[in-house]
């Protein structure tokens, strides 16, 4: 059975987790937010959930050393070259909904 969460749950669950290894390292906020290159308040908001940027959560994962996490969410695609039709590109785009 699976769960759905809201945005605002999965937000707060994330920075929840970046709050955690932050204390794990034994860093401060504004010691996390300077070398991470942002502001305070940009941290805050982030490990509240209350509306961070995703340029916010990159540097933070940078900062902690743990831009793994990054993959984790959009693993890079195998594709074998064999298995493509010659002259096959890479699509760019989704194709419309019904086609």
């Amino acid at each position: 059975m699976t769960t759905s969460h809201t945005p605002a749950e999965l937000a707060t669950s994330l920075g929840t987790s970046i709050r955690k290894l932050r204390i794990d390292r034994n860093l401060k906020q504004d010691e996390l937010a300077a070398r991470a290159g942002i502001s305070l308040h940009a941290l805050q908001n982030l490990e509240r959930g209350a509306g961070a940027t995703v340029r916010t959560l990159v540097t933070v994962l940078r900062a902690l050393g743990r831009e793994d996490w990054l993959k984790t969410l959009a693993p890079s695609p195998t594709i074998n070259p064999l298995t493509l039709p010659r002259g096959a590109t890479e699509r760019k785009r989704a194709r419309r909904a019904g086609k």
